[in-house]
């Protein structure tokens, strides 16, 4: 039904703070643009608006941003 481009974010710690996951997987140009987007209620967090800048984003947190959909995965150790 949607169009979304799936991304896979790998936790390297337990978790990250909301604002970097945009940031980091290039879906914000900086901090402060992910930053607007969260206060915007631009962004869902497991389906429901998230405001929080620096929610605490886990594994198996699902992430929604305009037309992307990020799963919050914890890093394989190898």
């Amino acid at each position: 039904m949607s169009d979304s481009e799936t991304i896979i974010a790998e936790l390297e710690s337990e978790f990250v703070e909301l604002f970097k996951i945009l940031k980091f997987e290039g879906l914000a140009d900086s901090g402060g643009d992910a930053k607007q987007a969260i206060a915007e209620g631009r962004v869902s967090v497991n389906g429901e608006i998230e405001t929080r800048k620096r929610k605490k984003i886990k594994a198996g947190d699902q992430i929604d941003f305009i037309d992307h959909h990020i799963d919050v995965i914890a890093r394989a150790d190898g």
